[in-house]
């Protein structure tokens, strides 16, 4: 080996030893040496970022199901309460009979409307329940109350003596209070059939 060879070994031409070349290469050593030693810190910081977000994605895929599902429970219940109502404004008397019916004929336009889809297009909601109930008149209540077998009301006694609060009170006489349950239930009657 020639003293131009050991110069070159050495790091310099002239035999000087190029000591921020030496500094240089232990740094950049030293920095892979580190970066080796936190890949796999990272590595693991990556997977439990990961994990998170796709925790997260669940979260919200599970809150835009339930939302969905919500929504459509009180779409349904909206929609049933209208069919209710309306069959109510048209004086049915067994709703829920006449509801159960329907209910599956009815349905929800994308304009929100409700409506009936058959073989002459699309019909209103209303126009469809009142056809239903012109073409099923046993479902509107009896014209007529009474029929063969039904005895007639007894005929309460006009002006049968009021009562008052006052005279109700712990232990009177049983005849007493017979009187006054009779003139209760004789208002009541007179009451409910609308006299």
């Amino acid at each position: 080996m020639d003293e131009n060879e050991s110069k070159k070994a050495a790091g310099t031409s002239d035999g000087n030893v190029d000591i921020a070349a030496i500094v240089r290469s232990a740094v950049e050593e030293f920095a892979q040496s580190e970066r080796r030693k936190a890949e796999p810190a990272y590595k693991v910081e990556l997977v439990e970022e990961r994990k998170r977000r796709e925790a997260l994605e669940r979260r919200l895929n599970e809150l835009v199901e339930e939302n969905r599902r919500t929504r459509a429970v009180a779409e349904e219940a909206e929609r049933s309460a209208a069919i209710r109502a309306e069959l109510q404004r048209l004086g049915v008397a067994k709703v829920d009979l006449a509801y159960r019916v329907v209910k599956e004929d009815i349905q929800r336009a994308e304009d929100g409307r409700l409506v009936v889809r058959g073989g002459s297009g699309e019909v209103g909601m209303k126009e469809f329940l009142t056809q239903f109930v012109a073409e099923n008149p046993e479902l509107l209540p009896a014209r007529i109350s009474g029929g063969s077998g039904v005895g007639s009301a007894p005929k309460a006694a006009p002006g049968g003596g009021g009562i008052s609060l006052d005279q109700i009170r712990p232990g009177m006489d049983p005849e007493e209070m017979e009187r006054i349950r009779q003139e209760i239930s004789r208002v009541a009657s007179q009451t409910l059939k609308g006299r």
